[in-house]
């Protein structure tokens, strides 16, 4: 069964992080969507159960959806100068 999670406006200052998903109970399949409206990059940064974290880079203006495996945390990172701005979505699947 698929649960979809309400979509989440995210705006993050320079340098700024923010936890968008954790399910500290042991991971959970999941994918998850990121649209970037802002003219600076973000990153997406994904914790796994038994992996290494791994850092997605989402240009201005574009868009990213993975698919993960046992996903513990979703976040997201703006390393730039400015404000970064857009949505986060993730569902959770039994996939």
């Amino acid at each position: 069964m698929a649960i979809l999670l309400p979509q989440q406006i995210f705006s993050l200052a320079a340098g700024e992080g923010k936890s968008y998903y954790e399910n500290l109970a042991g991971g959970i399949n999941a994918a998850v969507t990121v649209n970037n409206t802002s003219a600076s990059p973000v990153e997406l940064v994904l914790t796994r159960v038994d992996a290494p974290v791994i850092t997605y880079t989402i240009p201005a203006f574009n868009s990213l959806t993975l698919a993960v495996r046992s996903l513990l945390v979703a976040a997201l990172l703006h390393p730039g100068a400015g404000t970064a701005n857009g949505t986060i979505q993730v569902a959770t699947s039994d996939f």
